[in-house]
């Protein structure tokens, strides 16, 4: 819907490791920010979402057609090509 916010999930975790919650708090600080923060920071860069694999994906689709243009490599020449067409000259 237009105008309505999606609510935010709420994670809570227990019997976190004593020496894994130490390096968590010790990443934390080294950059300014609560545990909370952190996990987050490092959940958004471990775990692609459904909109970021789908970028991926349509990445992956370009660069496939990309490779399937000219020559016998894709859209760019191989070396083999290259001095071919430079001693052709």
């Amino acid at each position: 819907m237009i105008g309505r916010e999606e609510s935010m999930a709420t994670l809570h975790v227990e019997n976190v490791p004593n020496d894994l919650y130490r390096a968590l708090r010790a990443c934390a600080r080294k950059r300014h920010r609560s545990i909370r923060a952190e996990i987050l920071t490092l959940l958004a860069d471990h775990l692609p979402t459904a909109k970021e694999l789908r970028a991926r994906q349509e990445l992956l689709r370009k660069l496939e057609q990309g490779r399937l243009g000219t020559g016998s490599r894709g859209a760019f020449a191989t070396t083999e090509e290259m001095q071919r067409k430079d001693r052709a000259r």
